[in-house]
C-alpha cells in the first residue's frame, strides 16, 4: 500500500547559500532568495512548516532596476500621527540603507503569515562583499560560489 509523505521537523536540514548581487535585478533576486527562504527547492517542501534555508547576500549597494524605477519607485512608512505620511525614493534609499531595498523586496514575495517572520529572520543582507557568517557556510550554493 503507498503512504503520502508528510514532512515531520525533524527531516528539515537548513543550508547556507551565498548570493552577491553586484549588477542583478531586485525583482529576479528577490524571487529567487524568496524560494530559498520557504524551501520551494526541496524535494520536502510544503506549505504549512518553514523549512527553508539561510541567505546571505553581499554587495547590497551594487543592486540594479530597471526603468525608471530608481527615481519613480517610493518607500512609505507612517508615523502614527495626523499627516505623519513619509515617503523615500528608491535612489535615496540605496544611498542611506541598500540592504533595506532586497529586505522590503524579499518580504512582499513571502507568504504573509505566521511564518513570514520565521522566514525572514534567516535572511542575512551585508553592504560590500564580506559577511560575519563565514563559519556557518560549508556547502556550495546554487549561485558557484563557495562559503
Amino acid at each position: 500500500m503507498l503512504k503520502t509523505y508528510s514532512t515531520k521537523a525533524s527531516d528539515i536540514k537548513r543550508q547556507w547559500h551565498i548570493v552577491d548581487a553586484s549588477d542583478k535585478v531586485l525583482g529576479r533576486l528577490a524571487t529567487q532568495i524568496a524560494g530559498w527562504l520557504m524551501g520551494k527547492h526541496k524535494p520536502i517542501f510544503c506549505r504549512h512548516l518553514d523549512i527553508g534555508d539561510f541567505v546571505v547576500v553581499i554587495n547590497a549597494e551594487k543592486i540594479r532596476v530597471t526603468g525608471n524605477k530608481a527615481q519613480q519607485k517610493l518607500y512609505y512608512r507612517h508615523s502614527g500621527y495626523p499627516g505623519g505620511l513619509k515617503s523615500i525614493s528608491l535612489e535615496k534609499m540605496m544611498q542611506t540603507q541598500p540592504e533595506r531595498v532586497i529586505e522590503h523586496a524579499v518580504k512582499g514575495m513571502l507568504p504573509h503569515n505566521r511564518l513570514e517572520a520565521k522566514m525572514m529572520k534567516r535572511l542575512r543582507v551585508c553592504v560590500g562583499d564580506t559577511h560575519p557568517y563565514q563559519g556557518q557556510i560549508k556547502a556550495t550554493s546554487p549561485e558557484g560560489k563557495e562559503g
